[in-house]
């Protein structure tokens, strides 16, 4: 029988530059803070500040979760931003509210990543009678 064996303690990092990945949907807003190379630091949903439902798509949602993340982001040493939107949510401006009112991080460049549908496929031909 194996021994379960005890959870990794996290390293102490410290990163000066970081990527936060906000993705807004109708339904949800998810804030992730990457390093450069794009390991995963800090992150979470609405539903990590208490918000279900309908709640977690308000823009004060929004703010609340980006305001925590980057507190907690200050205790790594954060002090420049990139920042990469993704989705057409109402929490976008929001997020820039939260990264000026915190004022502990610099912002770099803002990135549209949000992805643009074209024409799609070819619809059916009618039926012939």
């Amino acid at each position: 029988m194996a021994k379960k064996s005890a959870p990794k303690k996290k390293k102490d990092i410290k990163i000066v530059q970081g990527l936060l990945h906000v993705k807004t949907t109708s339904n949800n807003t998810t804030v992730t803070l990457t390093d450069l190379k794009g390991n995963k630091v800090l992150g979470g949903g609405s539903g990590l500040m208490g918000f279900k439902g309908a709640k977690q798509n308000t823009p004060y949602a929004a703010e609340m979760l980006t305001k925590n993340i980057l507190q907690e982001a200050k205790g790594y040493g954060l002090e420049q931003v990139w920042i990469v939107f993704r989705g057409v949510g109402m929490g976008r401006e929001w997020v820039f509210k939260a990264i000026n009112e915190t004022g502990i991080v610099e912002i770099q460049f803002i990135k549209e990543n949000t992805p643009i549908q074209f024409g799609g496929c070819k619809g059916k031909r009618p039926k012939r009678n």
